[in-house]
């Protein structure tokens, strides 16, 4: 008997091993379908391609995007990365744009207009209005020779070989490819305008992204002279250890006017000790640093975190336009700010 509970076990674990194996390898394989699906439009883009940028470009209105259904959505979600990166875009509903929603429309607009098959009646039903208006169309279909595709004035081919969905019907391949493909035109509006971090920073205040993109040094740096520690060229090494241990281990080094000319460290203690072992009463600028990394408040603060990370540096000074010190950044307050 107990034979018997041990082999069904046994049994039922190693079909549970089976049906484990066959989702895995199915998520795999619907991964693999579309990955190959947005690569083969890579190799079959061309002037077309090139031509829909231009036209996008040069538009002095808005991109509207609209589609049905699974192309809704995608065009919904690539109305809102145009936006995100300086492309004015909106998504229109093909059936409320039946019932007054084309009115949003205004001279100089561009429709990006989004159809597997190009035959979506609510689309049809859209372009003879689109042509009165005298709106250029750009489609996204996988038919060239639909409806669509035969009344727009760009077509671009999105078509894949074969869906995710293993009965080859719900939009799934398809959609991501055509997604893939509606990127790449924003991507490519954007850096013809030369659209740059500071335009991304602007359109982008809030949250973490603003805030990487948005915050300087400016916002970190202190500045309270009783935490900002300094020296004035000649102070005795005596002066520098103990300014080392209580100031966080980096020490600028000041000229007459204020100017940082070098600083100290720990390490750069450390090594003078090694070969000067009565060291104590030897000027500061024996050991110190002569050509320290240093930041201007403007910098933006990952860039700042970007260096410090790169020398392994804890803190630097923080200088005006004459090389003045007016305060350190320390690298534990940039991380604190979660910017990488």
């Amino acid at each position: 008997m107990r034979r018997a509970l041990e082999v069904e076990i046994e049994s039922h674990g190693a079909e549970e091993a089976v049906r484990e194996a066959r989702i895995i390898e199915r998520g795999r394989e619907v991964l693999r379908i579309e990955s190959e699906s947005v690569a083969s439009l890579a190799d079959r883009l061309g002037s077309e391609f090139a031509a829909a940028v231009r036209m996008i470009q040069s538009t002095s209105g808005r991109v509207v995007v609209t589609g049905i259904g699974k192309s809704g959505i995608v065009a919904r979600k690539l109305a809102s990365t145009f936006s995100s990166t300086g492309t004015p875009a909106v998504f229109l509903h093909p059936v409320e744009a039946a019932h007054g929603d084309v009115g949003m429309l205004v001279s100089g607009d561009l429709v990006l207009a989004i159809s597997k098959s190009g035959e979506t009646k609510e689309l049809e039903s859209l372009l003879p209005v689109l042509g009165r208006l005298g709106v250029r169309v750009i489609a996204l279909t996988a038919e060239s020779g639909s409806k669509l595709a035969s009344r727009a004035d760009l077509v671009l081919d999105v078509a894949v070989q074969v869906e995710a969905c293993p009965h080859d019907l719900a939009p799934t391949a398809s959609s991501t490819a055509t997604l893939a493909m509606g990127d790449a035109l924003a991507m490519a509006v954007s850096e013809a305008r030369g659209f740059g971090p500071e335009d991304f920073a602007r359109l982008h205040p809030g949250g973490d992204l603003g805030r990487r993109l948005t915050m300087t040094v400016r916002d970190v740096m202190i500045t309270d002279e009783e935490r900002v520690p300094r020296l004035g060229l000649g102070a005795d090494l005596r002066t520098a250890m103990h300014e080392i241990a209580h100031r966080q281990g980096t020490v600028p080094v000041l000229d007459a006017a204020s100017r940082v000319v070098g600083v100290i460290t720990a390490g750069d203690l450390t090594r003078y000790a090694d070969e000067h072992p009565g060291f104590l009463g030897d000027p500061v600028e024996r050991a110190m640093n002569p050509s320290p990394k240093m930041s201007a408040r403007a910098e933006m603060a990952t860039a700042a975190l970007a260096r410090m990370e790169e020398y392994g540096i804890m803190a630097m000074p923080v200088v005006d336009a004459e090389g003045r010190l007016l305060g350190m950044v320390h690298l534990h307050d940039l991380l604190r700010e979660r910017l990488s």
